[in-house]
């Protein structure tokens, strides 16, 4: 593992998750796969920080939770969830980082076209189908937040609603993922290990963001971002 790579991504991360308010699980997965021993013990790293980001956000924010908007969305999650971290117990690392890296270039391509122009009824049929997408892209690749959030963007327009039910559904959703990848193996000494070092790179990268938050065009920013997950989708591909 390479310590300082690792840092240096989570505090980009963590930065990026600060000032647009997104990205933080997309952005660390462009690395963790390469960074650690295997895929699994990537998504169980990325799973146990977007934990610690979650919780503090929805401690915040707890009063405004509406869980009925919550609930069917999230045991769709679980179940998918559930199904597609057993798959990756039977698949080679070098074919998820292939379907990583064509998830990671759909995703850019997504939010350079699409992200603004496509929207969604917050009904029970939509809660489960975004769910049912989250769970997948969650168990696979540790990336479950695009069709969550499509689904509570058209649910709640109060932006505190909208925060705290985010947040709460990514923390009950990384804390039984983690759980389940646990059971399954993928959490170990080297897991921890860098949890501890990617705290660091997090500290770092919120405090930066916190500071630059007012003045930085978040516009321009998520651009860079999306042409360099597109970049890292085609590395990926091509590196396996």
């Amino acid at each position: 593992m390479n310590e300082f790579l690792l840092i240096l991504f989570c505090c980009g991360a963590s930065f990026i998750q600060r000032v647009t308010g997104f990205g933080f699980g997309i952005f660390i997965m462009t690395i963790l796969p390469f960074l650690m021993p295997s895929y699994g013990e990537a998504t169980t790293l990325s799973g146990l920080l977007a934990i610690a980001l979650s919780f503090s956000v929805m401690v915040k924010y707890r009063k405004y939770i509406v869980w009925h908007k919550i609930i069917p969305i999230l045991i769709s999650f679980l179940l998918f969830s559930l199904i597609s971290i057993q798959f990756v117990t039977y698949v080679e690392d070098s074919i998820l980082k292939q379907l990583l890296g064509g998830t990671l270039i759909l995703l850019s391509i997504y939010f350079f076209f699409f992200s603004e122009k496509l929207h969604i009824q917050p009904t029970l049929t939509a809660q489960i189908g975004m769910g049912s997408i989250s769970g997948i892209m969650g168990g696979l690749f540790a990336m479950q937040g695009p069709p969550a959030v499509l689904y509570f963007i058209a649910a709640e327009n109060d932006k505190e609603k909208y925060m705290a039910m985010t947040q709460t559904y990514f923390l009950f959703g990384n804390i039984f993922m983690s759980i389940v990848r646990a059971i399954n193996g993928y959490l170990t000494f080297a897991v921890a290990q860098g949890w501890l070092y990617a705290c660091i790179g997090i500290v770092i990268g919120g405090f930066i963001g916190n500071k630059v938050f007012e003045k930085m065009q978040t516009k321009t920013l998520r651009k860079i971002v999306y042409g360099y997950m597109a970049i890292s989708g085609i590395v990926a591909i091509l590196s396996t």
